[in-house]
């Protein structure tokens, strides 16, 4: 075995018994990369594989820009996907988690005249290359992210209102039905399509959790009372951490 590989194997192994050992609580932020790589005489690049390999085994979770954590027992939480109109409302994360802890709810980044390629524009119904707005989310339960998401709106609906912007405005975090209506918009329906999908290095940064864990997408599609797309999304959602449970009406039967 090449020394290199010995060298995080071992480190791995040290930082194991550090664990079982109980030197960290569950939930604690470990010392910095920088600082362990220190201690023990190797490369960041060296001591971040060891971490790595730890993350892959359960042990521990690392958020993008938050640090290492020793990882709790993962809760998975039930997620409701309604058809209830009342559900809708925060979009796109309603707060369907039970009991709301300090740091929960989202962050979110918004570009405009985003160019859509030949796929999404597929999704909107629009020419490829026109315009949209394209908002990315975290969503965050105790600070920590939890889920992801994507979402793009054609600009050609929304480009000269006060609700462009799906995180700005007076309808801000008030969801695509809400801004929609508050334009003349009346939004009919959703379309869900999910899918199993492998999280990505950068999904896993984000989430802390390991590479190629288990995801469910989620794409959907707000389409408004003439059949027009209106808003499309991408949920990114955890499987070690949700689980997933659809809500479907019934009509009544008459006697």
């Amino acid at each position: 075995m090449p020394s290199a590989e010995r060298d995080y194997l071992r480190i791995a192994d040290l930082l194991r018994q550090r664990i079982r050992a109980g030197e960290w609580q569950l939930g604690e932020r470990l010392p910095s990369r920088a600082k362990l790589a220190l201690e023990y005489n190797v490369k960041a690049t060296k001591l971040q594989k060891a971490q790595e390999l730890l993350i892959s085994e359960g042990l521990l979770e690392s958020y993008a820009g938050s640090g290492t954590f020793l990882r709790e027992p993962p809760v998975r939480r039930r997620m409701y996907r309604s058809l209830h109109p009342e559900l809708h409302n925060p979009a796109p994360f309603r707060l369907d988690i039970g009991e709301v802890t300090e740091g929960s709810g989202w962050e979110s980044q918004t570009r405009s005249r985003v160019r859509a390629g030949e796929r999404l524009a597929a999704r909107l119904g629009i020419e490829p290359g026109a315009d949209t707005v394209h908002t990315t989310y975290e969503f965050l339960i105790g600070g920590r992210p939890t889920q992801l998401a994507e979402s793009w709106e054609p600009m050609a609906i929304t480009g000269s209102s006060r609700v462009v912007f799906p995180d700005l405005g007076p309808y801000s975090g008030q969801g695509v039905v809400a801004r929609m209506a508050a334009i003349g918009v009346t939004v009919d329906r959703v379309v869900e399509h999910p899918r199993p999908d492998r999280a990505t290095q950068s999904q896993a940064n984000m989430l802390g959790i390991p590479v190629h864990d288990l995801l469910t997408v989620i794409e959907r599609t707000y389409y408004d009372v003439n059949g027009r797309a209106v808003e499309t999304a991408d949920l990114v959602i955890p499987d070690s951490r949700w689980e997933i449970t659809y809500e479907l009406p019934i009509g009544r039967q008459q006697p």
